[in-house]
């Protein structure tokens, strides 16, 4: 378990089923994070059918933290976030979960212990639990059809949790062995294919043939070429000009 405030902590009040227990612990450790605090749990602590689902997770449920009360279970806390559907009459900030973590990150940063409330199954936290919070947590989800379960939950959070504290890359490319073409060899294809497509009769009429070539070295350029595509792309070309030397 990590030591001192480097994470939030996952607390579940009342859970009611060892499955739901076992499953946010593998939504916990998906991302990284590896403090679970237990409130209560319905079928007492520690739970055969909780080890089983958390598989791989195992790590989380063997360092959970069981306390009898949410007070008890948040005392270390220096902020507390509840996640719930609606604040239910209560007066209290109200964050999206990328917010709410990104806050959880600030104060963490700061040497601040962050502790998240996730509700029981079937009827979430109960008003006295969300008081104890210092803002409440709402997911944007169909409000005809605005029910989340346990994991669910924990595993939007452990996400947003993740992307606030991690360098999370938008998007990257697997290159599978090769290099991206530089240009002497994009360069090196455009006059292959230029070569060959002049032998062809393909730049015509002759005054449309400087842009023509033009267009072509664009296309080129534009096309994001691998070592191995460009290294192909000779290839094919070679193996037509060989055919149609072949027919004559």
């Amino acid at each position: 378990m990590s030591d001192g405030p480097t994470q939030p902590d996952i607390v579940l009040v009342r859970p009611q089923m060892g499955e739901n227990i076992g499953a946010a612990a593998r939504a916990m450790w998906n991302f990284g994070l590896d403090g679970m605090r237990l409130v209560a749990p319905r079928d007492g602590w520690p739970n055969p059918s909780a080890r089983a689902m958390a598989s791989g997770a195992g790590r989380v449920l063997d360092h959970a933290v069981v306390s009898e009360t949410t007070a008890e279970a948040i005392a270390p806390a220096t902020y507390v976030l509840a996640t719930t559907a609606r604040p239910r009459g209560l007066t209290t900030p109200v964050l999206s979960p990328e917010r709410a973590m990104q806050e959880a990150h600030s104060r963490i940063s700061r040497g601040e212990r962050v502790a998240v409330l996730f509700g029981p199954e079937r009827a979430g936290l109960e008003n006295d639990d969300i008081a104890r919070a210092n803002a409440v947590v709402s997911v944007p989800v169909n409000p005809d059809y605005a029910s989340l379960n346990l994991a669910q939950c924990v595993l939007l959070m452990s996400y947003e949790w993740r992307r606030a504290s991690a360098t999370v890359e938008a998007e990257t490319v697997e290159m599978a062995g090769t290099v991206w073409a530089n240009q002497d060899e994009i360069e090196a294809l455009a006059a292959h294919y230029e070569e060959r497509l002049d032998s062809a009769g393909f730049f015509f009429p002759e005054d449309k043939a400087p842009s023509m070539k033009r267009n072509l070295r664009n296309l080129w350029s534009r096309m994001p070429l691998t070592r191995a595509d460009a290294q192909t792309l000779h290839g094919v070309l070679r193996q037509m000009v060989r055919w149609a030397d072949r027919g004559r």
